[in-house]
């Protein structure tokens, strides 16, 4: 097989099918299309599907989480603890709340925050922890929950990359205070764009529910159906974060084979490992005991010791195969928004900067055909080959 290719091999793509395709469709022919009956559907599927007691759809995992902060009242001078090691919506939810995002920085040989890290940067301000799932497998949340605890501080997971994914036998989406998963194209899950929030308290889930729709209260969400009324009230000053019953239909049918996609990545996941294990230019992914992983990332790290050449010439090589691939994620504190406004400095985290450095997401996606992942691993040992030291 040649490493050459014309045909380019997408980092993603998206498993779009005939039910799908007829979810959609029928949700057209409805004439209903915006937030309706298929989104109180999906939230109730989706809480059964993760063992939650209550679910409320949004139209981004950022949403979510700027909702998950707002119903606990997170507010000017307040701190939220996040780990440097995520995207920009972990951290900038907390400045849309003119609070204060306190970085920390991961595990030694982990994407994960370092729970040593979290004890040491709480302070009388601190309010919460926003614990990120990177690349689909779990933090160490025994130990956060116990900081957690231990200080009464409320835990909002960002478990984008997480569904479905186990801690020791939890699902995630049932763990900590609040979880906030996203619907994005690239995700294990798609509706397109789109999010979900998942807790065990009643109230934070009608108060989330009802600022997601302009603050309005939670029954007028139906005011042009037969059985709706048309008066409404406004009960506090929410936001346009509706989930639209188009994305719904999408979402419901994507659930009904989410265990089986989830599969199928593992098992993508599984053949880079077997094919790559005997490759010392890149540490490849792995699953830390007692951890089900979603697979919604398999990424290698370049071994800079085995290599001439820096990750972003590996990318270079892969692209100029004909192949697509990613990085997951320039840390937060190296943003100029952090460093110019919030007073982060390059060289404060070593180890998420070196995580950084060495980083590459590989292409992985349920309908992954084997000759497209002999592509991939073929071009890696390709490039192992010319660049070794």
């Amino acid at each position: 097989m040649s490493t050459l290719s014309t045909t380019f091999l997408p980092f993603h793509r998206a498993l779009i099918e005939e039910e799908e395709k007829k979810a959609v469709l029928e949700v057209l022919d409805s004439g209903w299309l915006t937030s309706g009956p298929r989104v109180r559907e999906f939230e109730t599927a989706f809480a059964g599907y993760v063992g939650a007691s209550h679910a409320v759809a949004v139209n981004s995992c950022t949403a979510a989480l700027h909702l998950a902060l707002a119903a606990l009242e997170i507010t000017a001078g307040d701190e939220v603890i996040v780990p440097t090691m995520t995207f920009a919506a972990s951290g900038e939810v907390v400045l849309y709340r003119n609070a204060r995002p306190v970085l920390v920085d991961c595990l030694p040989g982990s994407f994960h925050m370092d729970p040593d890290k979290i004890a040491a940067a709480i302070t009388p301000r601190t309010r919460a922890i926003i614990p990120v799932h990177y690349a689909g497998y779990p933090c160490e949340m025994d130990s956060i929950l116990e900081i957690a605890r231990s200080h009464q501080l409320k835990i909002v997971e960002d478990a984008a990359h997480a569904l479905p994914a186990s801690y020791k036998g939890k699902m995630v989406g049932t763990i900590g205070d609040v979880t906030c998963f996203s619907f994005y194209a690239t995700k294990t899950l798609t509706t397109g764009e789109g999010g979900m929030i998942t807790t065990e308290n009643g109230e934070l889930a009608e108060r989330m529910r009802i600022l997601s729709l302009h603050g309005i209260s939670s029954h007028a969400w139906n005011r042009y159906t037969a059985q709706g009324g048309w008066r409404y009230e406004i009960l506090d000053a929410g936001y346009k974060y509706n989930l639209t019953d188009l994305q719904a239909a999408l979402g419901l049918a994507q659930l009904a084979k989410c265990d089986s996609m989830r599969n199928a990545r593992a098992r993508v996941a599984e053949e880079y490992s077997r094919l790559l294990m005997d490759q010392d230019a890149f540490t490849l992914a792995s699953v830390p005991p007692g951890h089900q992983h979603a697979w919604h990332l398999y990424v290698v790290e370049v071994n800079p010791l085995a290599l001439r050449i820096h990750r972003d010439q590996v990318m270079e090589e892969l692209k100029e195969r004909g192949i697509g691939s990613s990085v997951h994620f320039i840390p937060l504190h190296l943003h100029p928004l952090y460093q110019k406004q919030l007073g982060y400095c390059t060289g404060q985290f070593p180890n998420a900067e070196d995580r950084f450095e060495r980083a590459l997401s590989l292409p992985i996606y349920p309908d992954m055909t084997p000759d497209e992942l002999g592509r991939v691993v073929e071009a890696l040992r390709d490039i192992a080959r010319r660049f070794h030291v």
